[in-house]
């Protein structure tokens, strides 16, 4: 999610309050475990080392935004390749095409939350247009 670096921590909150899963912002270096739920540090892109720790960097802007789901993606296919699942649900800007795609060629699995369904359909829709996706599908 594209959040000013200004940023509380009121997501990872309310998401924590609602969910059965752990969610909790990632830190750097903190490793990777089953059953929790992890938000990208605002203004901040997420990456995932090859020893399954998170890395946060404060690189350039991707897609006009830091964190950039790309960012995440690549990284993330890089690592886990055919056993990761990529979702891109409703938002503005063309962030995620990048990453999903680079998921699908490393065999994992594709899913976009159809345009029909989606409040801001833009993220969306410019996946469709530049991956051939798995699934295509309603929330």
């Amino acid at each position: 999610m594209h959040r000013h670096k200004d940023t509380d921590g009121y997501l990872e909150q309310s998401l924590d309050n609602e969910c059965k899963m752990c969610v909790k912002q990632a830190d750097e270096k903190e490793e990777i475990k089953g059953g929790v739920i992890y938000v990208a540090p605002p203004n901040y892109h997420l990456l995932i080392e090859d020893n399954g720790t998170f890395s946060i960097s404060v690189e350039r802007v991707v897609n006009y935004a830091r964190p950039s789901v790309d960012v995440v993606f690549e990284s993330t296919a890089d690592v886990y390749g055919q056993r990761l699942i990529g979702i891109i649900l409703t938002g503005a800007n063309i962030d995620g095409s990048w990453g999903l795609r680079k998921i699908k060629e490393a065999g994992g699995l594709t899913i976009v939350q159809s345009p029909e369904t989606s409040e801001v359909a833009d993220m969306p829709e410019a996946v469709i247009a530049a991956v051939k996706l798995d699934y295509v599908l309603s929330l």
